[in-house]
């Protein structure tokens, strides 16, 4: 009987205990921060030492906050220079024993007997406490990025070991329920390895005028790794010393009751298009039951308005019974066909910026259990469609790209990482705000760099900005024109992380296509995986094979899905300053610029940034133009004679500068003509063309090429006269024919409009104007209004063009200039007479986080004002990021013009701030802004 009594009361106390563990609780979860760092050669301990809660150190840690590199660690603590600023990167150690010995930078090691900090694993560590009464929950840690092995463990127990963790790209989620310490202290240890293989970089460029740098190092070895490739180098970013090993995303403790959510998947469609009344959602998850019983709930669902303006609709619920076995995974499918909440008639659609509104949609899942939430996630989407279509013209294959049925011109460009992965969510909503504003409907995730974090994708979605992605593959790695194939070694590591990757990010509307990486594609097991794993997780949205229509795929390998047809898209360039001719040449006679994916020009910053790049920023004359050997390093000398052609093409044109400011606003000009006629000739061909993109964007680093605006977020003059190019209704003319012509960048037939032409001498006299009415324009269509060939072919001195478009209420819609003289010769520029322009304040208002300005500008003198720049200024310093609507613009005697500035409140709160304005022929002008 007693034995008996016994066994009861042992099973009486395990149901209690399995009770207990399985109860539900309040979901919460938190990010872990603040974390401890160190070499693991300082380190003795194991991680069953270091992550018990009593472990206290006889050496000194550095401070980290996560989400960190090591390198961004130890330069927050003093220990190595910031290697944004000058040559400050020469006196960090390199991961590569080879470099370092080229250069000598052994000696710069911070650690004691250890000739390479980057060679050995580091260690993080932290605290954090959980209360008592929380015993029976579910806790979740979950890791969203680590570069490039990590060894996790909690309270002494060994979670992963770096077999199971490793590449840059994958997302972890464990259990570790089981380890917490319930009423006291937990400590977790994890054990950061660097690169399997650190890869060599190309020689540094320490002199202006240098040699081609060879992109990924000689070799191309860090494609032996799935990781941030560029991290070696490239001709754009100089080798990050530890490749940007570390914890690189951040780490979560998610508090939950026993069933939780995953792998949750949410595809819209547009059956009757071109119709878009009505749309079907489709809904997927897995519901995972971390406890020994059986658990019957309810999931409930609601979609809600994220962000419609004035527009009046109807939220959506329902709930499913749900029950999910002991220890186990259910895959959930839910849509229209049993589920009629989720058809949806006259949806309101997430449209790319310039083609619509980014409307999105909230939705909020709970998995219910006696009236007590177990877990819940939200996130939001939008109802949209995309799609693709291949043609040939010219023996060249051509891809269009279509949102909700309708054909999109694709504008836009490559967008690179910050060099340490120094981006938060802040910075990521004011680059691709930045895009926004250029009227840009496209940003594409180069395949040497990384797949951005959550915060990039969300500004993304929210900004109308379509995104291309590209999967970690470079000819300049995998064997197109270096490296091997047989990068990288290890296949399941690859997979693991490219399949994750596509599990993060395929519920973002922004995400237009997949690709199988860049001017290169990954050897048959690897491409094979992942065109079947896109098929298989996303199936909603095309793959291409490469960004770049030169990379051939062997005959008998699947090409693009589903249209089984080539890329259609080609890199390639011009990469260097070419006359603004050419470009509309190269349009013209379509070959690869039917998709031009690639091209771009140096686009040096204004002369602040300057300031800022190169700390001695003094003229050397032994060089052939005014640089010197620290600009060589910030990318001046890169493309064997890039550089040099843009600057000889500026002192052809408008003469020889004699100081560092002439210099620069001369190279502004440059950077005006260059984007100017980049997306013009583009555009020349809208309907001909699916699209062309800058390589590249932004700035890695604090750089001096291939921007539009650069790494202290400053557009320079090239960014406004794209902006204006890419605008919805555009004028523009065509320096190979002298026509002019009307571009309608929307999705509706354009209105009436009236184009004027008007010319003047660069004595600010007007000497001719026409003018003609163009209506009808189709979508994504251009329409001939003028020609001023007579004019300009009996008047071949330098002239002003200005063009404008306006409605039939006489608005003006669009507004443009050129400057244009027989054998491309501006010098009489520089002898321009003096303008004036007067300026007020006409408005101040706060509007979502944003302060924004109206001012009037006003030339007041009989001059044209040329090339006027407008800042905001804050204690001497320029505000950054400003949105202006328009910028270094000219204005015609007695023209008026009004613009508008927005900035982020939080940058401007309580203090003063005044507007600076200055221009080619005008002198400086202050307008205070309180």
């Amino acid at each position: 009987m007693k034995l008996l009594r016994s066994v009861f009361v042992l099973l009486f106390c395990a149901f209690l205990l399995l009770t207990n563990f399985c109860k539900a609780q309040a979901v919460q979860q938190i990010q872990l921060k603040s974390f401890n760092l160190q070499s693991s050669t300082q380190i003795k301990q194991n991680g069953k030492s270091l992550s018990n809660p009593a472990f206290h150190s006889t050496i000194s840690w550095f401070k980290a906050t996560v989400p960190s590199t090591v390198l961004t660690a130890l330069v927050a603590n003093k220990i190595y220079p910031d290697p944004y600023v000058g040559m400050n990167n020469m006196l960090i150690p390199d991961a590569s024993d080879s470099f370092n010995s080229m250069y000598d930078l052994n000696k710069y090691s911070y650690l004691p007997n250890v000739k390479n900090p980057w060679k050995d694993p580091y260690w993080y560590r932290t605290h954090f406490k959980i209360d008592a009464k929380d015993k029976g929950a579910t806790y979740q840690l979950i890791f969203n990025g680590i570069n490039y092995r990590a060894e996790v463990w909690l309270n002494g127990h060994l979670i992963a070991d770096s077999s199971q963790m490793v590449g840059m790209f994958a997302k972890y989620n464990f259990d570790v329920s089981k380890f917490i310490n319930y009423g006291s202290e937990n400590a977790l240890a994890v054990k950061i390895y660097p690169l399997d293989f650190p890869g060599k970089p190309d020689s540094a460029q320490l002199k202006a005028l240098g040699s081609f740098f060879l992109n990924g190092g000689p070799t191309g070895d860090i494609g032996k790794n799935v990781t941030e490739l560029c991290t070696v180098g490239w001709d754009w970013v100089p080798a990050v010393r530890d490749r940007n090993m570390g914890i690189w995303q951040p780490i979560y403790l998610r508090k939950t009751g026993s069933v939780t959510f995953g792998q949750t998947k949410i595809a819209t469609e547009l059956p009757n298009l071109p119709d878009t009344g009505l749309a079907k959602i489709d809904l997927q998850f897995v519901l995972n039951n971390h406890c020994d019983k059986k658990v019957n709930g309810v999931i409930k669902v609601s979609i809600l308005p994220e962000n419609f303006n004035n527009q009046s609709v109807n939220s959506i619920s329902f709930t499913q019974n749900v029950s999910v076995d002991p220890a186990s995974a259910k895959t959930i499918k839910l849509n229209a066909d049993n589920i009629k909440s989720l058809l949806i008639k006259n949806p309101v659609l997430w449209w790319p910026n310039g083609y619509g509104a980014p409307n999105l949609y909230r939705i909020k899942m709970q998995y219910i259990n006696d009236r007590k939430v177990l877990d819940d996630t939200s996130f939001v989407f939008g109802i949209r469609t995309v799609s693709s279509s291949s043609s040939f013209v010219n023996g060249f294959a051509r891809r269009y790209f279509y949102v909700n049925g309708k054909r999109v011109h694709l504008v836009g460009g490559a967008w690179v990482p910050d060099m340490l992965l120094n981006r938060d969510s802040t910075r990521y909503d004011y680059e691709l705000h930045l895009c926004q504003n250029a009227n840009l409907n496209l940003v594409r995730i180069w395949g040497g760099g990384i797949t951005p974090p959550e915060p990039f994708w969300d500004a993304a979605d929210r900004h109308g900005m379509l995104v291309w992605n590209d999967f970690w593959v470079t000819g300049d790695t995998q064997g197109e024109f270096k490296g091997s194939p047989d990068y990288p070694f290890q296949t399941d590591v690859f997979i693991r992380n490219m399949r994750s990757s596509i599990l993060s990010i395929r519920n973002h509307p922004s995400l237009l296509v997949w690709t199988g990486g860049n001017e290169g594609h990954a050897r048959k097991e690897l491409y094979d995986a992942m065109r079947k794993s896109i098929i298989e997780l996303d199936g909603t949205r095309p793959f291409i094979p490469s960004s770049s229509g030169y990379a051939k795929l062997p005959k008998d390998w699947p090409q693009a899905w589903p249209d089984n047809q080539p890329a259609g898209v080609y890199s390639g360039g011009p990469y260097h300053w070419e006359d603004p001719k050419e470009y509309f040449a190269l349009a013209d006679a379509q070959k690869d610029w039917v998709f031009k994916d690639e091209t771009g020009i140096p686009s040096q910053p204004p002369l602040n940034t300057l300031k800022k790049v190169i700390p001695n920023l003094v003229w050397d004359t032994t060089l052939p133009f005014p640089l010197n050997n620290v600009w060589g390093y910030h990318d001046a000398c890169t493309g064997a004679g890039m550089y040099d052609k843009y600057y000889q093409n500026m002192v052809v044109r408008y003469g020889q500068p004699m100081d560092i400011d002439s210099f620069s606003n001369k190279m502004q000009l440059m950077n005006a003509t260059g984007y100017q006629a980049i997306f013009e000739a583009a555009n020349s061909k809208i309907n001909q063309t699916g699209g062309v993109m800058l390589w590249k964007l932004n700035a890695a680093f604090p750089s001096v090429i291939w921007q539009i605006y650069d790494w202290y977020l400053l557009p320079n003059a090239g960014y406004y006269f794209m902006k204006k190019a890419c605008e919805p209704i555009h004028i523009q003319y065509d320096q190979n024919d002298s026509s002019v012509a009307v571009i309608n960048r929307t999705r509706y037939a354009s209105k009436v409009y009236l184009a004027e032409a008007d010319i003047y001498s660069v004595n600010g006299d007007k000497e001719f104007h026409t003018s003609a009415k163009v209506a009808n324009i189709a979508s994504d269509n251009m329409a001939l209004a003028l020609s001023l060939k007579d004019y300009l072919s009996q008047n071949p001195s330098l002239h002003f063009i200005i063009l404008n478009l306006k409605d039939q209420e006489g608005t003006l819609i669009s507004k443009n200039i050129y400057w244009t003289a027989k054998g491309n010769d501006y010098q009489s520029l520089n002898k321009m007479k003096n303008s004036q322009v007067s300026t007020r304040l006409i408005s101040k208002k706060i509007k979502d986080g944003q302060v924004i300005f109206t001012l009037q500008l006003k030339n007041i003198s009989h001059q044209l004002a040329f090339f006027t720049r407008i800042q905001l200024m804050q204690e001497g310093e320029e505000v950054l990021p400003t949105f202006w609507s328009d910028n270094y613009i000219s204005l015609t005697p007695g023209e008026i013009q009004d613009l508008t500035v927005s900035a982020p409140q939080s940058l401007l709160h309580n203090k003063a701030a005044e507007i600076l304005i200055s221009g080619w022929n005008s002198g400086k002008r202050h307008l205070k802004v309180e």
